[in-house]
């Protein structure tokens, strides 16, 4: 039977509690056992793909096609483990599946409310799967107290006591404020948010505490009395220098061992961590430093390309050099030369993004890197700012650009339009531009074919690749005959053969634009070929200048 791990927060928000989970289901894994971790969101948003990257930090995709939060995206990095659409909710989606049901007449015309149809339907989704795995970590998005959240709380209070005695544990992330004035570290807000806790009917099991020094003994004492959980299992979750060592480090709190206990599992397997001492080491033994400029439209935030920083963190790992990433407002480069801004890079990435804020920016960061021969990547608009480029400044179309950015009166050659239709599996897809915008793309998991001898065929090993996508629109493959003939191969197709999935110039260094997201799928002990092989290149730049 599955065991259930519920993990909250309290005090404030961002502490890192899908860090802890996604470094608490990597130690879990180390110990021998399987774990699937889920996200439960407070907010309205049926899930986040409508959201403003700066409201909310990427859209992490799944292989089945779900939008979903950016913390499942630690808990894949972590674990290895592919998120499915089941391991993300929000409260817009559990809304929306109560009234649908109750538009249907499922309830039998029973009066609606919170309690018991919204929570047992939180509850149906949290025991999706059950019996698959040996711990089910799902994380309660928010702090305790947030009114949006209250549902949630009652579910999985009602859930603990509905399973077999010993099934269930709470684990909940608070913060150990340091006054510098009084020089103490203070923990009456972590008492007042487990008796918030408790007061909803959850009592903890485990305390995780982050604090920027050490937790003296004292301190862990008063918590334990006061908060009525065991000494040992008050874990101190300190400031680390990468995310990367938080398995280790939690490890040495006794986090692993902690869990293991709540639920009374004695003998516990011994953890084997040398994947996370590997990681470890590469981090601290770096040979060197490349220095990778990112020209995005949502740079102030950093949550919004966060796999993407994360995927060149594991790349640097794999050539054991530290990435130095610095981002660059596309816009920038709309009225500036991009070369003063660019100049001592050793490669440039131009990432997705929508709409057209920045794009020219964006286009003449791709001619810069293509005139230049420094390495470049471009991924999705990445990519097709770099087709509109080549149209432009290579096969004579002036006018090149976008539908996406069509305006009337201004004349437009749409090298990229508007993806109307698809192949997925074994039945076609439709979209309209009058449709709603959320889940409309082309989302998840596809198949690409690359071109024997290409260089993404070399780096990738295999002429047959699986990525994950996001995107409404695709270059047009009526002007594939005009570029190619003036460099920009299409060396990767759909199996149809209807949608370029990546482009690449022959004769230049490093110089690839793809229409997936690679960035979805690496991890740091499985650097994805991509990223690994473009700061490999950026690597060669560096010792070169």
């Amino acid at each position: 039977m599955t065991r259930y791990i519920f993990i909250t927060g309290g005090v404030v928000s961002s502490l890192g509690k899908g860090l802890a989970s996604a470094a608490l289901g990597a130690l879990l894994q180390a110990r021998g056992f399987t774990v699937r971790l889920r996200k439960l969101d407070p907010y309205l948003n049926v899930d986040p793909g409508t959201m403003s990257p700066f409201e909310h930090g990427e859209v992490f995709v799944t292989d089945d096609g779900a939008e979903t939060d950016l913390d499942l995206g630690h808990y894949e990095r972590f674990t290895g483990v592919s998120a499915r659409a089941t391991d993300s909710v929000s409260s817009g989606r559990i809304y929306s599946n109560v009234l649908e049901k109750e538009r249907r007449g499922d309830y039998l015309g029973k009066t609606i409310q919170v309690i018991p149809h919204v929570t047992n339907e939180i509850k149906d989704f949290i025991a999706v799967g059950d019996g698959e795995v040996d711990f089910m970590l799902c994380e309660i998005g928010g702090t305790v107290g947030d009114i949006e959240g209250l549902p949630f709380f009652e579910a999985i209070r009602q859930f603990g006591q509905e399973r077999p005695r010993g099934n269930c544990i709470f684990m909940h992330l608070t913060l150990l404020p340091w006054i510098a004035a009084a020089g103490e570290l203070k923990t009456k807000p972590t008492q007042h948010s487990v008796k918030e806790l408790r007061a909803i009917g959850i009592a903890p099991d485990i305390l995780v505490c982050r604090a920027e020094n050490p937790i003296p003994q004292k301190e862990r004492e008063k918590l334990a009395l006061f908060c009525n959980v065991r000494p040992e299992s008050v874990i101190a979750a300190l400031d680390l220098d990468t995310i990367y060592d938080a398995p280790l480090a939690y490890h040495r709190e006794g986090l692993d061992q902690a869990v293991l206990d709540a639920f009374q599992i004695s003998p516990a397997p011994q953890p084997n961590l040398s994947r996370w001492d590997d990681v470890h080491d590469r981090i601290v033994t770096a040979e060197g430093e490349v220095r990778i400029a990112i020209v995005g439209k949502y740079t102030q935030l950093g949550d919004a390309y966060k796999s993407i920083a994360e995927a060149l963190t594991h790349a640097g790992m794999a050539n054991r050099v530290t990435v130095r990433s610095e981002w660059i407002d596309a816009e920038i480069f709309d009225s500036e030369d991009p070369a003063p801004h660019l100049e001592g890079f050793h490669a440039i990435l131009v990432p997705g993004g929508f709409g057209e804020r920045g794009t020219e920016g964006k286009i003449r960061a791709a001619e810069y890197a293509r005139t230049r021969d420094i390495p470049y990547f471009g991924i999705c608009l990445g990519m097709q700012m770099a087709v509109v480029e080549a149209a432009r400044n290579l096969a004579g179309l002036k006018d090149a650009g976008s539908e996406e950015f069509g305006r009337e009166g201004r004349s437009l050659t749409p090298v990229v339009y508007h993806l109307k239709e698809w192949v997925k599996g074994n039945h076609t897809v439709a979209r309209s531009k009058d449709d709603d915008l959320g889940g409309t793309m082309r989302l998840g998991s596809y198949s690409a074919h690359l071109r024997e001898g290409s260089r993404v065929a070399g780096i990738y090993g295999t002429t047959v690749i699986e990525e994950r996508h996001r995107h409404r629109y695709e270059v047009d493959m009526r002007y594939r005959e005009a570029l190619e003939e003036k460099g920009l191969s299409f060396s990767g197709m759909s199996p149809d053969g209807k949608l370029p999935e990546i482009i690449e110039v022959a004769d230049h260094p490093w110089y690839v634009g793809v229409q997936f997201h690679p960035e979805l799928k690496s991890k740091p002990f499985a650097p994805h070929p991509l990223f690994a092989d473009f700061v490999r290149a950026a690597k060669e730049v560096s010792r070169l200048v």
